[in-house]
Formats: C-alpha cells, structure tokens, sequence
C-alpha cells in the first residue's frame, strides 16, 4: 500500500511539471515575464536611440599604429585662435582673454563632476581645465577612423562637436575609455554625453561594440527624446 502511494505522488508530480513546461513552451509571453529582463531586452527612444541603431556595430581593432599625431599636429588655429581657446572660451563664462587669443581666466560648470571650477592660465593652474575628446582619439582609431584620410581625422580632432572643457582629473581618469568603461560621475550629465558620443561616430562614420551600445542604451532609456548632438 505505501509503494502504490508514493508511485501515485511521483506521478502527480511528474504530470505538473509537464503541464507547467507545456504552458511555457506554448505561451513565450509566459515565458518572458518569468524569466528575468536581460540586457537585449532594453529599449531606449528618441533621435539618439534611433542614430545608436544605425551605427555599425562590431569588435575594436588593434591599437596598432596609433598616436596622436595621425590625428594633426596639435590644436588647429582659426582667425589667430587655436581650438582649445576656442572651447574654453565656449564653454566658460566670464572670461578674460589676452592679446594673443588665449583665454587667461574664466569660470566653468563643470558638465563631468557638475563642480564649479575656477580656471586661471599658468604652469600649475592650466590643466586644472582640460580639452577632452568626447570620443576618445584612440577610442576612434580602434572603432573607424584607420579608414579615414589625414584630413577627416584632422578635423575630427577638432571638431566643437566632440570637444568640451572638463575637469582635468575626470578627463585623466576618462583615458581612452568608450560608453561601456567610463561615464561621467556627474548622472544629469550622461545622457547628453552619450548621445554626444554617438552624434560624432556618426558624423565620421565609426562604429560601436556590443558592450559599448549596450551601455549607452541604458543610459538612453533614462532620457528618452533624447536629441543626438548637443552644441
């Protein structure tokens, strides 16, 4: 009598697990609300989603053969100002400049920490502001821009675009760092940096990772509408 017992509850418990594996294999929306949201499963909304989708998406190529220099000798110069005193003076308010185009003093609201920093031109004060590349060059060598002449290069390095006075130690920390190592310590501040990123990968045709788009689809989906380019 206990033998049969035992033989009917096994097989009591054999037929609900086949009912339950039945209902999932038949009912996949069962099986998706079940089942924990994966990264895949995220979706973000707005022009720089949408711009996301349509950049390349493949694996970073060697380092090889980088150096700064592929991407112009330094800062270029327009009307007597070089790029840097350009952004500074873009990005900072109540400059003061010299006869030489150089911007010697000014505030920035600092978008990488959300800080205030007080800027003065001088050998141990300069760096305390420095000019980052948005998408890091290296960053850009190893996603494209090997592809691109001297010239786009050139101008990528640059461009306003994908340049913006920052702290000096965020941006040292930063390195060579895309989406899905580094983000600004600031939050507010991330979805307008990410779809910076992905305005300037679009402008000069370079491509993303796996890793890479997933980070910046999940700081799009904080922010959705978010535009591509923020000038």
């Amino acid at each position: 009598m206990k033998r049969s017992y035992k033989l009917r509850l096994a097989f009591a418990a054999v037929t609900i697990i086949a009912g339950i594996l039945s209902t999932l294999l038949l009912n996949p929306n069962l099986q998706r609300q079940i089942s924990p949201p994966t990264q895949s499963s995220v979706v973000a909304s707005g022009d720089a989603a949408t711009v996301l989708s349509e950049l390349e998406l493949k694996g970073r190529a060697p380092k090889t053969g980088y150096e700064r220099d592929k991407f112009g000798s330094g800062w270029n110069s327009k009307q007597g100002c070089d790029t840097r005193n350009l952004v500074l003076a873009r990005d900072l308010v109540n400059i003061a400049r010299n006869d030489r185009c150089q911007v010697v003093s000014g505030s920035l609201s600092d978008p990488y920490t959300g800080n205030t920093i007080m800027f003065e031109r001088g050998e141990l004060t300069s760096s305390d502001v420095q000019i980052d590349h948005v998408v890091a060059l290296s960053d850009a060598w190893q996603k494209g821009a090997q592809q691109l002449s001297p010239a786009e290069r050139e101008a990528l390095a640059n461009d306003p675009l994908e340049l913006l006075a920052v702290d000096g130690s965020s941006n040292q920390q930063k390195s060579d760092g895309d989406a899905a190592t580094w983000l600004p310590p600031n939050k507010p501040f991330r979805c307008q940096y990410v779809a910076r990123q992905i305005a300037v990968k679009k402008k000069y045709r370079l491509w993303v990772t796996a890793a890479e788009k997933d980070a910046m689809t999940n700081v799009l989906v904080s922010c959705p509408g978010q535009v591509s380019s923020v000038q």
